[in-house]
Formats: structure tokens, sequence, C-alpha cells
């Protein structure tokens, strides 16, 4: 009798696998950057010595699916999903060193498409682990930690210094860190008049309909524009400001007005969630509108708050990479001169710190909604 899969996500995820590991290339070899080169086999790569090990945990990966459910079975999901992650990432490092060896300085060894969706088979793995675990937001951010923690211990002993990619880091060494700063600076710039221009204009949609049939309309208009077209259409109003069009100036107020929407409306939903009983018992218990705004109101609008403002920063996050292209700076500008150079690697060492800047900013604002929910008692809208 055939035994059926009990999880099918992971059987899923583990044909993914399979059909990468044996139809895609494991990394790329090529003699300089510009070049495309020549695929790699993940059979190649694996063949030799320890490194098969490191391919264990998909091992675990392939069997989930037809062990029967439960806390364990979901915890050895997840850990081999982590590991796995960290295995293809280690094997990749140990090629490139292995072959670096014998090749010329420019030669470039890079991520093929076969590491890339295993990879993400990998890492989505850990994400439906850890979601069957029922794990709250201090558990997920622990297992990240982990992930990150076996990923960056390979950067910092310098195991992965041959891959391309990190030859491209140490070309890019001195404006690397500049970028990261800047592409931050940009949008704790566009989170300032967010606040301070969004909270106001949801406190005002919830408290008057009227306002909120004006301003919801116009910013679900700024939403549906085009980050390019929107920096194209401040050209013309700032330089008759006075204000250039570009640089960080206009991609700070492009990213405000697309930041504003999400957190108006989750302000104004977050107020019009708060019961009406509880407002009351405020108000008889002789709390002045003020005093039942800021301590009644506020806390239990605040997980709804929050998540808008997760979302906001998550968006702005990525948009300030295409700022770069008016002269916002960030790791957009690293992204587009690797594209420019049609070099693959310099346009990865601007958008993983990206990625990886917006997952930062969505575990911490998913840690502080949990928290405030936790004090409130309810759920987020």
């Amino acid at each position: 009798m055939t035994r059926r899969p009990h999880n099918r996500v992971a059987l899923l995820l583990g044909a993914v696998i399979v059909a990468a590991a044996l139809a895609l290339p494991f990394l790329g070899f090529a003699p300089n950057r510009l070049l495309s080169g020549k695929g790699i086999p993940l059979s190649a790569v694996a063949g030799g010595g320890w490194n098969g090990v490191a391919l264990l945990p998909f091992a675990a990966l392939l069997a989930v699916p037809f062990l029967r459910v439960g806390r364990v079975v979901n915890a050895l999901y997840a850990g081999a999903g982590v590991l796995s992650a960290a295995g293809l990432v280690w094997l990749a490092g140990q090629h490139a060193a292995l072959l670096a060896a014998t090749a010329a300085p420019a030669a470039r060894t890079s991520f093929g498409a076969g590491f890339w969706v295993m990879e993400a088979a990998a890492l989505l793995a850990v994400l439906d682990g850890v979601r069957r675990l029922g794990l709250g937001p201090v558990g997920r951010i622990a297992v990240g930690a982990l992930a990150a923690a076996l990923i960056g211990g390979q950067l910092a002993t310098g195991h992965l210094d041959q891959l391309s990619i990190m030859k491209e880091y140490a070309n890019q060494r001195d404006v690397f860190a500049a970028a990261v700063l800047r592409h931050a600076a940009l949008v704790a710039a566009a989170l300032v008049p967010t606040l301070l221009i969004g909270v106001p204009l949801g406190v005002s949609a919830q408290r008057s309909p009227a306002v909120g049939r004006l301003v919801f309309p116009v910013l679900n208009v700024v939403q549906t524009i085009p980050s390019i077209a929107l920096f194209g259409l401040l050209l013309a109003p700032l330089s008759a400001l006075g204000v250039g069009g570009v640089g960080p100036v206009p991609a700070v107020i492009a990213l405000t007005l697309y930041s504003l929407l999400p957190i108006a409306r989750n302000c104004a939903a977050g107020l019009a969630g708060v019961p009406e009983p509880v407002r009351e018992a405020a108000r008889g218990m002789g709390m002045t509108p003020r005093q039942v705004f800021w301590r009644v109101e506020v806390p239990l609008a605040l997980p709804v708050l929050l998540s808008g403002l997760r979302i906001t920063l998550v968006q702005a996050v990525g948009l300030a990479a295409v700022a770069a292209l008016i002269g916002a700076g960030g790791l957009g500008a690293i992204m587009f001169q690797g594209l420019f150079a049609n070099a693959l690697d310099l346009v990865l060492l601007g958008a993983v710190p990206v990625i990886l800047l917006a997952v930062a900013a969505d575990a911490v604002l998913k840690l502080a909604s949990a928290l405030a929910l936790s004090r409130v008692g309810r759920p987020v809208a």
C-alpha cells in the first residue's frame, strides 16, 4: 500500500529541490566578471571528501512529507531547513576556494540557478516548519538568528571570500558601508514626515467620514503611480520651488508620499476598532476627550498602527533602492552600477542587503506588534 504524504508543502519543496539539483547548475565559473562562463552541477561540487555531508539535512527534508505530523517532526523540518540553507552556502564557498587555487585572479565563481532555487526551497521549509510549530515572534526571530549566525560565521571566517559576490564586496569595500548608511538614512528621513502627516490624517479620517472619503482616494491614486514616474513628476514642481529635482530631497518626498496610505489607513482602522463601550466607560470615569484618546484609544489601536508601520517600512526599504536613479545614492547605486556593467554579482551585492534590511525591519516590527497585542489582548486587524 502506498504511503500518502502527511505534509504536501514539504513534498512540493522536496520535489523542487531534487529537480533543481539534477537539472540546474549549482555554480557558475567564468574567466572574468563580464563573461557568463560554464555551469557546475551539484554532483561535481559535492563529490569530494566531506562535502557530501553538507547535503545530509536535505535527506531529512525529503523524508518529512512521509513522517506523521507532530512537534518533533515539525522541529526536524525547520531545523533541517536551516542546516540545508547554511550547508549550501558552505558547499559553494568550499568549491569556490578549490577553483581559485588553480584559476587566474580575475576568474569568478558565482551562485548558479540551482543554488538559488535550492536555497529558496530550504528557507521556505524553515518558514513552513516554524509556522507549523506555532512559534511566536520571539521564537521566529530566534530561528532566523540561528540561520543568520550559521551563514554569517562563514562570512566572518573568510570561508566565502573566493565567491564572486565577496570579490565584488572587496572591490566596493570603501563605498559599501556608506551606501548602507545612506539607504537607511533615506528610509528614516521619509519615516519621520510620514508619521507626522499620516497619523493626523488617519485620526481625522476616523473622526470624520467626510475626511476619509477625501483623503483615502487621493492616497490610493498616489500608490498606483509607478515610482520612476513619480520621481519624474516631482522634477518640475521642485525645480520651481528652487529645490533640485535630483538627489535625496525628491527621493524622501516620493518615499513619504508612498508611505502615507498604509499609515493613515491603519491608524484610522485601529481607532475605529476600539469598542465604543470602552470609550463610554472611560468617559464615565471622568476622563477628558484628550485623556480618552491617549490613555484608551491609542494603546488599543497601537497593534494595528504598528502593522501599518511595518508595511510602510518594508515598502520604503525597497523603493529607496529605485531612488538611486535620481542620484539619491544608497544600495540602489551599487545595484544599478552592476546592471550597467553587466556584472550580476555586483547587482546582488546591492540587492541582498536591501532584502536583509527589509526582513530585519519586518521581524522587529512584528515583535513590537506582538508585544503591543499582548498588552491589549485582541487580534491585529
